[in-house]
């Protein structure tokens, strides 16, 4: 790999976010892309960068995740048209969400723990900007959308994540959340969680081709911090540290490929037949809101002297 570079800076990419910049932090430019260092990374935050610096994992996930109709009917139900906005996608990755919705935002910040992703993002029109979601350098309340996108469960802290994304929303604007497992959804228990240790054989006698090189794969299982038998977000958590900043909070459960209708209340299909499984082994109808495999959650931070 090639030394990184200071000298390779992307000048308006850095003018431009040193306009929204909160009033201590200061960025440092190495290989083209804005940063600020990350003390002390944690084993997952380690594993995130690891993972999406590799091209061929960042090209898969670009090519495959977030990519479908019914995700962008969704989310343009939620947050509406991004053109002529100021947008922050919190956990950009590779650029998945922009590909997907597409528009002509007035400013499209991405930020991210691995260089090699935001390259990419660079390139379809993100401001790229190297931080940690869970300590944003960036000041409050200047962003008419927050886009957190499959982002919270890869935090080690959840809430301050949260926390730090919401801050970001001006008065008016919206934070929308989605594709974070529901802790209740994987909450397995007994024969289930059972099922659940040995999954790995299972996988390797039955679905060979989901099998990649080992240490990839290990970087891949250390990214999923809280995804999880026990362990995810749910409506209390979201609610708990979004009312208190401001936000009318609206919650839909969704099995992830409905379009528009989950702000309806349809939640689709049930998940996978072994999903299913170990909901029912754990005492859960499938069908039930509480089986739901994500949290769409839009969340709107309300005008000033507002009730």
């Amino acid at each position: 790999m090639a030394a990184a570079s200071r000298d390779s800076i992307s000048t308006d990419g850095l003018s431009v976010l040193q306009d929204y910049l909160a009033g201590d932090r200061s960025l440092t430019v190495i290989d083209g892309i804005p940063g600020v260092d990350i003390p002390n990374p944690s084993v997952g935050l380690q594993a995130n960068a690891a993972y999406f610096d590799r091209p061929e994992s960042a090209q898969g996930y670009f090519e495959s995740c977030h990519r479908d109709e019914a995700f962008r009917d969704r989310w343009l139900a939620a947050g509406g048209s991004w053109d002529g906005k100021i947008v922050v996608d919190v956990g950009c990755g590779p650029g998945n969400v922009y590909a997907n919705l597409g528009g002509s935002p007035a400013l499209l910040i991405g930020v991210d723990v691995s260089r090699g992703s935001l390259k990419m993002a660079q390139t379809i029109g993100y401001t790229p900007l190297l931080a940690d979601a869970q300590d944003l350098p960036l000041r409050s309340e200047f962003a008419d959308i927050v886009v957190v996108n499959a982002t919270l469960h890869h935090c080690d802290d959840m809430v301050k994540a949260l926390q730090e994304s919401a801050r970001l929303v001006r008065p008016g604007g919206r934070l929308i959340i989605d594709h974070d497992p529901q802790l209740s959804a994987w909450n397995y228990k007994g024969l289930a969680m059972l099922v659940y240790k040995i999954r790995l054989r299972v996988y390797q006698l039955l679905l060979p081709n989901l099998h990649t090189q080992r240490e990839e794969r290990l970087n891949a299982l250390q990214t999923e911090i809280h995804h999880r038998p026990g362990d995810g977000v749910t409506t209390e958590m979201l609610r708990d540290t979004l009312n208190p900043m401001g936000f009318e909070v609206k919650i839909y459960p969704h099995n992830q490929r409905v379009g528009q209708e989950a702000l309806q209340g349809v939640m689709g299909d049930p998940p996978h037949w072994r999903y299913q499984l170990g909901q029912r082994l754990s005492g859960l109808d499938p069908n039930s809101p509480e089986a739901a495999l994500s949290l769409l959650c839009v969340a709107e931070k309300q005008e000033k002297g507002t009730a």
